[in-house]
């Protein structure tokens, strides 16, 4: 039998057959049969991956952070401590009798996707449904309850716009032409109605 190409700590339980090479998975982490990790992810201690999770490649995953079924995690995203997905709207035990006929199928699951890039500061709140755009960036404590346009910068309870940020997470100064420069790519970006960010000039 030939070795993994992931490393797992002696503690970490990695059940999936579908992670990555070059994967690192700590301390007193779990992650469940049906999970699927890309390449060159790292896992923090504590963390737990639930079977039919799906996360990218080169994705950060800080201590304590759960990853429910139903979530998709794209390339790149950095999901910061402590930060809890959720998947059921309407969460009963399937224990409970008279909730236990609606869990004998996954029709009260509600998928989640986070895009490619994004950020989620520690201890954010993603409730189930939402989608968080490319290279947006959750601050740390938000509860994000509706979806997030790309490159927004969101805080609060429950998370509003707040600014905008470019890939390499530098909040965005717009003029009075509502348009910006990053500083760290040299990238000019265009504020279309408040509400959408194209990039207008730069790399792509």
């Amino acid at each position: 039998m030939n070795p993994p190409k992931f490393f797992a700590h002696p503690t970490a339980l990695a059940e999936s057959t579908q992670i990555g090479a070059g994967t690192r998975i700590w301390a007193y982490a779990h992650v469940l049969r049906g999970a699927k990790i890309g390449r060159d992810c790292n896992v923090g201690d504590l963390a737990f991956v639930e079977g039919g999770a799906v996360i990218g490649h080169r994705v950060t995953l800080k201590n304590g952070v759960m990853v429910w079924d139903g979530v998709k995690i794209e390339d790149d995203v950095f999901v910061g401590p402590g930060v809890l997905f959720t998947n059921d709207l309407m969460p009963r035990s399937p224990r409970l009798p008279l909730a236990a006929a609606r869990y004998h199928t996954k029709d009260w699951l509600v998928p989640t996707r986070i895009k490619r890039g994004a950020s989620l500061g520690a201890g954010a709140i993603i409730v189930c449904g939402v989608t968080v755009g490319r290279f947006a960036m959750v601050g740390a404590g938000a509860v994000v309850t509706q979806d997030v346009p790309d490159h927004a910068l969101v805080t609060g309870v429950s998370a509003k716009v707040r600014g905008w940020v470019s890939e390499t997470g530098r909040k965005l100064e717009f003029g009075a032409d509502t348009t910006a420069v990053c500083p760290d790519t040299n990238t000019r970006w265009l504020l279309v109605g408040g509400r959408r960010l194209v990039r207008v000039t730069g790399p792509k």
